[in-house]
């Protein structure tokens, strides 16, 4: 089952393909390349064949004033669900913080350390000469990389979606 998480951005977007035990493909881009891309899956020829759906980080309100780019990456996450060619889910921050760390309190800091211990420890990132796992993974698409582990623990244990 591969799924691709996406962090959307309010100009580029973090996303990773996983297949519920290694990460796949991942990149930062442009949003309207992610769109494009997501609008491909599952087609004749598709680079990452087949996908089992698509999970977006969900914004959620904590009460204090927002701006205009929180703005416009709600805008984008609604074109990207929209125009995503397989199923579709998403979750919160909070969601995906509680599940890797226990805690809703859990800082970036503390989930990236989640993942490299669930993936090898120091060793999962690896070197350009001995690349582990988790290696290329950098700013947005740690999230992305968290939201896919999160939601492939949480449908794996319902007995999938």
């Amino acid at each position: 089952m591969t799924v691709i998480a996406v962090d959307p951005g309010h100009v580029q977007t973090g996303w990773v393909a996983f297949d519920g035990t290694r990460v796949l493909a991942h990149a930062i881009q442009p949003n309207a390349t992610v769109l494009t891309m997501l609008g491909r899956l599952n087609a004749p020829g598709a680079p990452i064949d087949p996908v089992a759906g698509v999970v977006f980080e969900q914004i959620e309100s904590f009460g204090m004033p927002v701006g205009r780019e929180i703005f416009e990456t709600v805008f984008w996450t609604g074109r990207f669900y929209q125009g995503t060619n397989a199923r579709v889910a998403r979750l919160t921050r909070r969601q995906v913080k509680l599940h890797l760390c226990q805690s809703a309190q859990a800082r970036d800091s503390s989930i990236r350390v989640a993942l490299l211990d669930r993936f090898g420890g120091a060793a999962a990132k690896g070197t350009k000469t001995r690349p582990g796992p988790l290696f290329g993974i950098k700013a947005d698409e740690w999230s992305a990389l968290a939201i896919a582990v999160t939601w492939c623990d949480l449908t794996t244990r319902k007995g999938g979606r």
